[in-house]
């Protein structure tokens, strides 16, 4: 075989969500762009702030040398002193630029984290439903990862996360707000995690982190705060990026954050910093570090998303789906109306309508919309959506 046998497996599993993304190219192609409803990928539809853009071209017009020369692998001291000011003021720690590291995207801050503390053979634990591309981080570097399902209201189940604790245990994942569900693991839940793990971690002679991927943090509605995990668990880790709340995707600029109050925190950073260098990151974009140093707390206008939750939830509801309202981020999960949902999500096509089966992120009987879209796609989709679970009712 011209490729690896586990790649040739990947490959055969791989992300959903590029899947549809792919399929939804060939049906605009087929049918016109307008026609064809695409709710597949978490991709941004507004733009940057203004400040972003403002900033950008400052940058870009700046005549000194060096712009775009290598820096130290953890990023720009300056860069790293300005997210730990807003951090420390957010979680309310004394967080330093030596707890920061820029990375490539939250995903970048992911990998480098799990190759700095996985050893062969050990265990992540993260709730299910989960984004699902943590199966791949995760065997990256050695590690297998233990899903365990959530709560019906998408919030962790304690209980069952302490059950599937391991001597191999070596942390456990979670991502709040949600993707695929939107739903915020409340304070007291986190808090009830964080005293499982410090007793398991007890039990077991080493720490178990507690790892957060928070790229949309600051995607939430109805006033609704996402606890910080620096206050409920020492040896935490924050993995994050700017692309949903500033709508940079495309830019892969991240970072991680360290808690400092975390046991051998030096050598856990010293680890992550060579892992930045060694995984092929270097370091994270000079362009865009530079850019979001001045940026910190600047966000899209969340009123955006808010009301297109709105519109999406309406539409749906009135139809007969079922659901949990998102409290954050920019996905709806509804139940499918039949068992199956690889089925429903094969109706929902014929009528040009792209979303990605729960199966996908170990949530089957559900499937995910991403509402980050035009007002018109969202409208225009009502007549199929309407077509599409009718087949399934009486």
């Amino acid at each position: 075989m011209a490729i690896a046998e586990k790649m040739a497996d990947f490959m055969d599993k791989s992300s959903w969500i590029r899947k549809m993304f792919e399929e939804a190219a060939r049906l605009k192609a087929i049918h016109g762009e307008d026609n064809v409803f695409d709710f597949s990928i978490g991709n941004p539809n507004l733009d940057p702030p203004a400040e972003f853009k403002q900033g950008l071209k400052q940058i870009a017009q700046n005549p000194d040398p060096g712009l775009h020369a290598y820096m130290p692998n953890p990023g720009y001291p300056h860069t790293r002193k300005a997210v730990a000011d807003y951090l420390s003021a957010e979680h309310g720690a004394d967080i330093s630029g030596n707890e920061i590291i820029m990375t490539c995207g939250a995903a970048g801050g992911l990998n480098i984290t799990l190759k700095a503390i996985l050893n062969s053979g050990e265990e992540v634990i993260t709730p299910a439903p989960y984004f699902m591309e943590y199966f791949f981080y995760v065997d990256n570097h050695g590690g297998r990862l233990v899903p365990v399902p959530a709560r019906s209201d998408f919030t962790m189940d304690v209980s069952a996360i302490e059950a599937a604790v391991t001597e191999k245990t070596r942390a456990v994942l979670i991502n709040s707000p949600n993707n695929p569900t939107g739903q915020v693991y409340p304070e007291e839940n986190l808090r009830e995690l964080a005293d499982c793990i410090s007793a398991k971690s007890g039990e077991l002679g080493r720490c178990i982190y507690l790892i957060s991927d928070e790229p949309y943090k600051k995607i939430v509605y109805d006033g609704i705060r996402v606890p910080s995990i620096f206050s409920c668990y020492s040896d935490s880790i924050i993995a994050t990026s700017y692309s949903k709340d500033l709508s940079l995707p495309g830019e892969r600029i991240g970072f991680t954050a360290v808690n400092p109050k975390a046991s051998e925190k030096q050598l856990l950073l010293d680890a992550m910093t060579l892992t930045n260098r060694i995984l092929g990151f270097i370091n994270a974009p000079a362009l865009m570090q530079r850019v979001v140093a001045d940026l910190q707390g600047v966000h899209v206008d969340i009123s955006e998303y808010e009301r297109k939750r709105r519109l999406m939830c309406e539409g749906l509801s009135g139809l007969g789906y079922r659901f949990i309202r998102p409290s954050g981020a920019f996905y709806l999960f509804p139940e499918s109306p039949v068992k199956d949902d690889l089925e429903f999500i094969r109706a929902l096509q014929d009528e040009l309508i792209l979303a990605v089966p729960g199966s996908g992120f170990g949530g089957p009987g559900y499937f995910r919309l991403s509402f980050c879209v035009s007002d018109r796609t969202i409208i225009d989709a009502m007549p199929g959506f309407e077509r599409a679970i009718n087949r399934f009712s009486g």
